[in-house]
């Protein structure tokens, strides 16, 4: 009967050829916040969603990302398998200037990681930064008062110099971290990993060529090519984007406002630190 419907559909309206659904991760990973969207949680759930539908060829993510926060990368990247499992599709990575740190965590859950031979590609690692400013209130004439309860409730303090284990706490926090990466990455990566280990976790970062070597990319392909390699030449790529687009929510979501205004500082802030997550790869 579905057979006798489907001649009635005119030629031109039938779907004769496979199709690919394009998710781009592009930026730092955060929980959202501020004037901007982020690659959080939240931010990609309606778009994967709408990407991982039944009927398609399978979903391809084009990843620029330089990294951020492990939970946000861990939330993404579980929801992109518990979503590849449930629609029964595979899942193809591919690298741009950068999939690095968090980014690289985004490309395991896909089931092959393709990259360019100069993509930035690795960066296995967990990183905290800061800055301390212990001098410079005293030189400014500043008394800072500072009241806890609980002993260890201002460590880390960047107004006071660093305590040895206050540093300890928070190389033991990061180490576990790490191990968390480290296993993820086993886990899907498996038997394709090459090299040793204490370069692969590491935290350096390497060239798509070499990541290949190393087994941590599958391939040197673009999006393109590689899809109609795979597919052939009648694929057709098809890009997800959120209802609205992913446009900067400048002044408010684009309201003149007060509020809107108020918010400029934070958004020069944001600029500033997502300017330093992708510049610690030269870009």
């Amino acid at each position: 009967m579905l057979k006798t419907l489907l001649k009635l559909v005119p030629a031109r309206l039938r779907r004769s050829y496979p199709v690919i659904h394009v998710v781009r991760l592009d930026g730092p990973i955060m929980a959202e916040r501020g004037l901007r969207p982020t690659l959080s949680a939240k931010a990609l759930e309606p778009v994967l969603a709408k990407a991982f539908r039944k009927g398609i060829a399978g979903v391809a993510l084009a990843i620029n990302c330089p990294g951020g926060s492990p939970v946000q990368s861990a939330l993404i990247a579980s929801r992109i398998r518990q979503l590849a499992a449930e629609k029964n599709l595979p899942v193809y990575a591919f690298c741009e200037d950068v999939a690095a740190s968090g980014g690289y965590w985004l490309a395991c859950a896909a089931d092959e990681i393709f990259a360019d031979e100069n993509s930035i590609v690795g960066s296995i690692g967990v990183i905290s930064m800061g800055f301390g400013f212990p001098e410079a209130i005293k030189k400014l004439g500043v008394e800072r008062r500072v009241h806890t309860a609980g002993d260890n409730k201002s460590q880390l303090d960047p107004f006071q110099p660093e305590k040895p284990e206050d540093v300890e706490r928070l190389e033991t926090l990061l180490n576990e971290m790490h191990a968390s990466f480290r296993a993820l990455v086993k886990d899907r990566r498996g038997a394709r990993l090459k090299g040793d280990e204490s370069e692969l976790f590491s935290g350096l970062y390497w060239r798509g060529e070499k990541a290949v070597g190393l087994g941590l990319v599958d391939g040197i392909g673009h999006l393109h090519t590689t899809m109609r390699m795979k597919l052939g030449d009648k694929v057709q790529l098809k890009p997800i984007a959120a209802a609205g687009g992913w446009g900067l929510r400048w002044l408010g979501g684009g309201r003149s406002s007060g509020a809107g205004l108020a918010a400029l500082p934070d958004a020069a802030l944001e600029a500033l630190e997502t300017r330093a997550w992708w510049s610690r790869f030269g870009l």
